[in-house]
């Protein structure tokens, strides 16, 4: 069995982002940047597959520009046989990644897609439940437990109310929660090995794929800044704090 991961470029999660001066869009220059931890654990989960025998092959889809190729050494270096970029300029929307990876599952014939469940810069959460429902294929979201065997995915699943067991047929998408696994430490020699994997650079158009933007950013701004907290002596200012100035009682 094939597994496909798609991993996505981010600004490092210890970076404090920053809004541009004219409130366009956050201001990624000279930021350190990373893969998406969510899509790390996605990886790390199919690396654990294939170690078990269950999986033959892992291969690592970014799509983006040049530098996402970064991403793409790093899931090698995770255990990623080969990694797939596709190359574009134009900024990528939820619709457009899921377009893009539905072609890549049909060109590489994939048993199972996992992914993280959602990037932590736009937090969409959309991408995993757009490709299950372009490919028609049973889906299982925020998973903290997989368990594969005799052409099913056995999916347990975090959900408001506690746990929720799922059982898909394959080929199935999945997408990874915080919980399912702690992702390795990459050690030098991997970083190494990375090096020589192949990396096959695609287009959208070599695809098939309209990636053009169907929803338009009006304005990126900071949030508001929260007033510092005060000690009150007692009870009684509490009450009256929370009454005459937050008017909150």
């Amino acid at each position: 069995m094939k597994i496909l991961v798609s991993v996505k470029r981010v600004v490092d999660y210890n970076v404090k982002v920053r809004c541009k001066s004219d409130g366009t869009n956050v201001d990624i220059a000279n930021v350190k940047m990373s893969m998406n931890p969510f899509d790390e654990i996605a990886m790390e989960e199919a690396v654990r597959l294939k170690e078990a025998g269950i999986a033959t092959e892992v291969v690592a889809v970014s799509c983006g520009g040049p530098q996402c190729q970064e991403v793409l050494r790093t899931a090698a270096a995770i255990g990623a046989d080969r990694g797939i970029l596709v190359q574009t300029d134009v900024e990528l929307q939820p619709l457009a990644v899921a377009k893009l990876l539905k072609a890549l599952l049909d060109k590489e014939s994939a048993g199972l897609v996992i992914m993280g469940k959602q990037a932590i810069d736009d937090d969409c959460n959309q991408t995993g439940q757009m490709l299950a429902a372009l490919a028609d294929l049973p889906q299982a979201t925020f998973a903290s437990r997989v368990e594969i065997a005799d052409g099913k995915a056995t999916v347990t699943r975090e959900v408001d109310g506690g746990l929720e067991t799922l059982q898909l047929t394959l080929p199935a998408v999945i997408t990874a929660d915080l919980r399912l696994n702690e992702p390795r430490y990459v050690t030098l020699p991997n970083i190494m090995k990375a090096r020589k994997k192949p990396i096959e650079t695609l287009s959208p158009q070599e695809l098939g794929v309209e990636v053009e933007p169907r929803i338009r950013l009006l304005k990126v701004s900071d949030p508001p800044q929260r007033a510092p907290g005060v000690m009150v002596p007692d009870v009684d200012a509490l009450i009256d704090k929370l009454k005459n100035e937050a008017k909150v009682v």
